[in-house]
């Protein structure tokens, strides 16, 4: 579980949040955080505090005015045993906090963190809310939590055969039980870990198609069949595929947002970018 509070100034640009295996538990007070389709178009959705799940597309978020707010980032499993809901509910979706955690919890605490005299207080409410909730909150099967180390330990590079094979479970079984405590099946789990471990090595680095853009130009340091093969794609069509379908963008224009947000602003959960700035 980590913590992320921000105050956003007004005409701070959007963030584009990519898919990444964390639910998102956002606490806010003043203006309410926008969800767009485009950036400059009319906010799709408002809300000052809002569970996010899993999911496996992009969103384009920030706020018109001056926001404040707490950003949460939980494990799945975590988020099963603090949120007490199945996570299939939240895959794919964002939902009003209140929906999910009360009216009145979701008040009290957030009217709390916006009197606490600094960061120190709030982060210490939070440990408290929070630590009180999971304590109540159901405990996620051994099986779901040793297939899920499995998994995040390669990355992602686990076949649901190899899952199944390695904790001694069906595949149908595994893939219910990573619905109801994780969001997605095993499949959908293990292809966003890989689409996340491309990212974070990518950034820091040059990658491009050899040769550049024209006669004369200097080669990347790293082609994108490098980073492909290194992150556990079949090639670099594939690699292709799938950043398009989870990000909408170019491999290397993703890449060039990860390499810029490496040095600036991206939240990094675990070693992950989850979330790059649209300028």
């Amino acid at each position: 579980m980590k913590y992320c509070g921000y105050r956003t100034p007004p005409g701070n640009p959007p963030r584009l949040t990519l898919p990444a295996a964390t639910v998102t538990l956002v606490l806010g007070w003043g203006e309410p955080l926008c969800t767009f389709a485009t950036r400059g178009g009319p906010p799709l959705r408002t809300s000052r505090s809002v569970v996010a799940g899993l999911h496996t597309s992009p969103v384009l978020g920030g706020y018109r005015g001056s926001g404040q707010a707490i950003e949460v980032d939980l494990t799945p499993l975590g988020a099963y045993t603090c949120l007490g809901i199945p996570l299939a509910e939240l895959a794919g979706v964002r939902v009003h906090a209140e929906d999910v955690l009360g009216d009145d919890w979701t008040r009290r605490l957030t009217e709390r963190l916006a009197e606490a005299p600094d960061w120190d207080g709030r982060w210490a409410l939070l440990d408290a809310e929070l630590g009180r909730r999971m304590a109540e909150g159901p405990t996620p099967s051994p099986v779901v939590t040793e297939a899920w180390d499995r998994l995040l330990a390669r990355h992602g590079g686990l076949t649901l055969r190899q899952l199944a094979q390695q904790t001694g479970r069906g595949g149908r079984r595994l893939q219910a039980l990573f619905r109801e405590q994780i969001g997605l099946p095993p499949q959908t789990v293990g292809r966003v870990l890989r689409f996340q471990r491309a990212l974070t090595l990518a950034a820091g680095r040059s990658y491009g198609e050899p040769g550049g853009p024209g006669p004369g130009s200097p080669a990347p340091a790293r082609s994108l069949a490098a980073l492909a093969a290194e992150s556990g794609y079949y090639d670099q069509a594939h690699l292709s595929r799938d950043f398009r379908a989870l990000a909408g963008l170019t491999p290397t224009r993703l890449c060039d947002l990860a390499d810029d947000a490496a040095a600036t602003r991206a939240t990094v959960v675990d070693g992950r970018l989850t979330g790059l700035f649209a300028h």
